[in-house]
């Protein structure tokens, strides 16, 4: 009798054993599925979602920049065809600095281009869109080296309403990585606007 309780006991005890073992093992699986599942759902998010933004704030956020890849691009010709086209007295300055300044332009419209990439959204990428969307237009080639230098100085006023834009919805969407980038751009048209208008000074005043 004390035997076959032993080994009813012993059966009971192997039981309960291996279904104590086959628990956590259950656990696991539904919890590298949970997680599977998890990861599957991260990737199939946009990437604006990824980075915590709503599909609204992403779409407002790329208009705005779009519009200002548009008209730093038309701006960045501009400058090139006055680098180019330049005649006069004061060409040696005024090549120079156009130069210089295309160069910064080019720099700036990477950096926008690339940040509507981040969103998941793709950037104005032609010419043809480029004008579409445009404030700042083209101009001639045979504008005098004052003239061109006044056509720039409105495109800086141009630029830095567009940046005000951006930085508007930036701030709204608490998008940091905009909100510095522009700023930096704010910046430094900022100083151009100034310098050229120092430049232009003497001619405005004939």
């Amino acid at each position: 009798m004390a035997v076959g309780m032993v080994s009813a006991l012993s059966r009971l005890e192997l039981i309960i054993k291996l279904k104590n073992d086959m628990i956590p093992i259950t656990l696991d699986k539904g919890m590298a599925a949970s997680s599977k599942g998890t990861t599957r759902k991260m990737e199939n998010r946009k990437a604006y979602a990824r980075l915590g933004y709503t599909k609204m704030e992403s779409t407002e956020l790329v208009e705005k920049l779009n519009l200002l890849l548009a008209n730093y691009s038309v701006h960045y010709q501009k400058l090139r065809n006055f680098h180019w086209n330049v005649k006069g007295p004061d060409f040696f300055d005024i090549h120079e600095k156009f130069e210089a300044q295309y160069n910064d332009a080019k720099l700036a419209i990477d950096d926008i281009a690339e940040r509507i990439r981040v969103f998941g959204h793709t950037p104005y990428s032609t010419m043809r869109e480029f004008l579409e969307h445009s404030e700042i237009k083209e101009s001639g080639t045979d504008l005098r080296g004052h003239e061109m230098v006044g056509e720039i100085i409105k495109d800086y006023e141009l630029l830095l309403e567009y940046m005000y834009g951006v930085l508007e919805v930036a701030l709204d969407a608490a998008d940091s990585g905009t909100e510095d980038m522009v700023k930096g751009f704010v910046k430094q048209i900022e100083t151009n606007h100034w310098m050229m208008t120092a430049f232009n000074f003497s001619e405005n005043k004939t």
